[in-house]
This record gives structure tokens, sequence and C-alpha cells, in this order.
């Protein structure tokens, strides 16, 4: 345990580790993927930043069966082994 002086600086070191508590928090909730059976489920928006497409692009794709998907209720989640899968196979060099 430090030492503190006086119970402002006290305060003042607590409120920075809780900053920096808040800080690292964030990260995890914004870069965090559940993994389900040892699969990583992406939202639509991950997929759209992910291919840099947009979400009618996305639809279209879905539409016509480029990308699989899976609908629970109104949620679509996308797998990311398909999605892996998909520019794999469709990968063309340019050699």
């Amino acid at each position: 345990m430090e030492f503190f002086e006086n119970d402002a600086e006290e305060i003042a070191y607590y409120k920075r580790m809780l900053a920096e508590l808040r800080k690292q928090i964030g990260l995890i909730l914004e870069n965090f993927r559940p993994v389900m059976n040892g699969e990583i489920y992406l939202s639509g928006e991950d997929v759209c930043r992910l291919l840099h497409i947009s979400k009618r692009t996305l639809q279209q794709y879905r539409d016509d069966k480029i990308l699989p998907y899976i609908q629970i209720g109104g949620k679509i989640i996308f797998k990311q082994s398909d999605i892996l899968e998909i520019l794999e196979r469709n990968y063309v060099n340019k050699g």
C-alpha cells in the first residue's frame, strides 16, 4: 500500500486508478468476442467494418447467399470461420 501525505492525495490516486480501470474495461468491451464451442460470431456491423462494405451490401450478400448467416429472433450473426473461408476461396492471386 502506498503512503499518502494527505487525504486529497489519496483521493486523487484512487481517481486515477478508477479512470484507468474504466479505460481498460472499455477496451475489453469494445474488442471482446465471446467464443461458443470454439467459434467466434460477428455482428453485421463487425462484418461491414472488416470487409469495408455498407449495411446494404451486406444485406445483398445475404440475399444472394454469398455469406452464410444465423438468424436468432431478429438478430443476425456470422461465423468468423465462414467469412474467412469465403475470402480464401475467392482469393485471386495477381501473380
